[in-house]
């Protein structure tokens, strides 16, 4: 038996994901590149590389690992509200796709270091469109309040120092309104918005030939064998209806909707704890293998694997980590047959912002991955 905890991965489920996204993006001049953050596991990026997919990263880091993982640097876009200096350098060498710039002093340090290194990158203009994702507000990115894009007053003198930019080349826009969203109402308002800021753009900076719509769409966090691939469909249709006569290329920037279905995480019951009031079950995974729940109340489906002897029963438990913080818990009141020391527990859709977000606080040991095809050999890597 595998020791716990350790992150499981469904190959072929990956394959079958990124079969559906192709699918539903044949014909059309549309380019999903895969957002890195989701999950960094080389295997994973491996895989999604060999499909022809291209790349989002946010950092330096995850551009060299996307080029190592096999994914062409024209296929690569950067984002982030806060690129360093040795981070746009990175971007530079490489020579990769697309840069987002999301304040107008970065460009400008973007200009500045572009000169100097000789080189001419193409960059999009990320701004906010002010449109309310219906998510959890830590993920929401596209309201005036939050942190990311350019704002109206930057925009507006963007405009008129276009002239003292002559080592960058403004080529498009890239919006990105937020994270689980399920309801395809709000990219029909994405793209309405699209429609309205597109011909001011044009007006005041020049042709756009490049559109970045981001990512955002959600999974049934819920009852993930319901959906195990998400509605790939209806999500593309809403952007080639709602941006239909746009004549550019169209990217996204898809992150969750790829991996998270294809991964859980795997853990063994260390105690079990009972009182008057409530049951315990004390797991060997904690907030720092899967941070989600701590950090945005996320709620993740939780299994039970080990097989039970004798009646079914089932009991209601708080499932809780070893971590030493109040806030690690996977949930509460959880329904689950009966458990005793040693059964392990298997908490679902853990492909996405599972891994990525891993950390060694309370000195925690890095945790492996297991990764299985139906038919091939299984492959264990180490996580460092």
């Amino acid at each position: 038996m595998e020791t716990t905890p350790y992150y499981f991965y469904d190959l072929d489920l990956l394959q079958e994901t990124l079969e559906d996204i192709q699918l539903n993006t044949n014909g059309r001049n549309f380019h999903v590149h895969y957002a890195i953050k989701a999950n960094n596991n080389h295997k994973i990026l491996e895989t999604i590389a060999k499909r022809g997919f291209g790349a989002d990263c946010v950092s330096g880091w995850e551009i060299e690992s996307a080029i190592d993982a096999g994914f062409a640097p024209s296929s690569i876009v950067f984002a982030g509200v806060g690129k360093t200096d040795a981070e746009l350098e990175i971007a530079l060498s490489y020579g990769i796709g697309m840069i987002h710039c999301e304040s107008l002093e970065e460009i400008f340090v973007l200009n500045e270091m572009a000169e100097s290194m000789n080189c001419r990158p193409k960059i999009a203009l990320r701004l906010n469109p002010d449109v309310n994702a219906l998510t959890h507000q830590k993920i929401s990115t596209g309201l005036s309040e939050n942190k990311f894009g350019l704002t109206v007053e930057e925009f507006g003198e963007l405009v008129t120092r276009l002239d003292e930019l002559n080592h960058v080349d403004i080529v498009g826009l890239h919006f990105h309104i937020g994270s689980q969203i399920t309801q395809m109402s709000v990219f029909e308002e994405l793209c309405v918005r699209i429609q309205e800021i597109v011909p001011q753009y044009e007006k005041t900076i020049g042709q756009l030939e490049y559109l970045n719509v981001g990512g955002g769409l959600g999974v049934n966090y819920d009852q993930p064998d319901e959906d195990l691939i998400a509605d790939f469909k209806g999500y593309f249709d809403t952007f080639y209806n709602g941006l239909n006569g746009m004549n550019v290329p169209i990217h996204f920037e898809l992150g969750r909707s790829v991996v998270a279905q294809c991964g859980s995480l795997h853990t063994k019951v260390l105690y079990v704890k009972r009182s008057a009031q409530k049951n315990f079950a004390i797991l060997d995974a904690g907030m720092t293998e899967l941070m989600r729940p701590a950090l945005y109340a996320a709620i993740h489906k939780i299994e039970k694997l080990t097989a039970t002897a004798g009646p079914h029963l089932e009991k209601d438990y708080d499932i809780v980590g070893p971590i030493c913080e109040s806030s690690d818990s996977f949930g509460e009141n959880i329904t689950l047959p009966e458990l005793m020391r040693g059964d392990i527990l298997t908490i679902r859709s853990c492909g996405a912002y599972a891994e990525s977000m891993s950390l060694r606080y309370n000195g925690r040991e890095a945790v492996g991955s297991n990764l299985r095809k139906k038919v091939a050999t299984q492959l264990r890597t180490a996580i460092a």
